[in-house]
């Protein structure tokens, strides 16, 4: 590990690129990922993302399962840092989703036990998969500002309130099967053919809508996102945003034409390259299915 300032970590469910990730000197502690209940293996290490996407549409009917990072695996990144004297801040997914925050915390005392002085921040994003990534990357471009470690973690926690996912699934079984369907079953109930568009925001779901063609699902996952941005008092340069999408890449892309169609339409000025297409992990297509598609956006933290 290089020495810096202080090095950021975060859980799985972020769903960066590997490339970006080593780019961008951040540390991923993975979830794992089961579909027979006894083996588990370590997303992207002992398990490819495109191959847990490709055993779920192949295995239609078995519902895989994720498991959070243990402590162990926490006290096993903590401690390169801690030995070198390099501060942490450590991004987990929300504490409603998963326990993967507390396996952080809970390592956080064994690292003190062998290198008393060692600082590590954990910080529960309220959010996760791309989202979380993006909240991640924020956290990284302020470090490399220069920004200062109390400075970095006060501006994470100012922003993190900006956080939105927009986004639709295929079908309602693995919500059900999940059992994060919650809200949304008040609205969709078990209509045949419903799909449902949700909001997740400081760490709840919420229903913002059904339709019964994908289509339809989609442009009101686009209209979620215009109208978050009408109502906001700044420019869309302020934001952060991305594409988080499944096992269909194909239908990704199209997804974002039409977005910035919409976005153009409306008179907001943003580039292909400025909303990146990010695969959706396990952690969170365990609860989705193969075929989750929409948008994260969040503050910036510098402007």
């Amino acid at each position: 590990m290089m020495k810096e300032a202080y090095h950021i970590i975060s859980d799985g469910s972020c769903d960066l690129p590997q490339e970006l990730v080593e780019e961008k000197n951040i540390t991923v502690v993975p979830f794992y990922v089961s579909f027979d209940d006894e083996t588990y293996l370590k997303e992207n290490v002992e398990i490819g993302i495109r191959d847990f996407y490709q055993q779920m549409v192949d295995r239609k009917g078995v519902y895989p399962k994720s498991s959070m990072p243990s402590t162990q695996d926490y006290v096993d990144v903590f401690m390169p840092c801690a030995s070198q004297g390099i501060p942490v801040i450590c991004i987990c997914i929300t504490t409603k989703f998963s326990g993967s925050m507390q396996s952080a915390l809970n390592a956080c005392p064994i690292v003190r036990e062998k290198y008393p002085d060692a600082r590590i921040t954990v910080i529960d994003a309220q959010v996760n998969t791309v989202l979380q990534g993006l909240y991640v990357l924020e956290a990284a471009a302020l470090r490399d500002s220069g920004m200062d470690y109390e400075s970095v973690v006060k501006r994470l926690e100012d922003i993190r309130s900006s956080g939105r996912i927009f986004f639709t699934v295929g079908d309602m079984e693995y919500l059900k099967h999940g059992g994060r369907i919650g809200k949304v079953s008040a609205v969709a109930g078990s209509v045949l053919g419903i799909r449902p568009v949700i909001t997740l925001k400081e760490g709840e779901i919420f229903p913002s809508g059904i339709g019964r063609s994908r289509k339809r699902t989609t442009e009101k996952v686009i209209e979620l996102l215009l109208d978050y941005l009408d109502k906001s008092s700044r420019g869309i340069g302020s934001y952060s945003i991305a594409i988080g999408y499944g096992y269909d890449y194909e239908e990704a892309v199209e997804f974002r034409e039409r977005a910035l169609e919409a976005l153009h339409g409306k008179g907001y000025e943003i580039g292909r390259e400025e909303i990146p297409l990010y695969q959706i992990g396990a952690t969170i297509s365990v609860h989705t299915g193969p075929y989750p598609l929409g948008f994260g956006i969040i503050e910036k933290g510098l402007i």
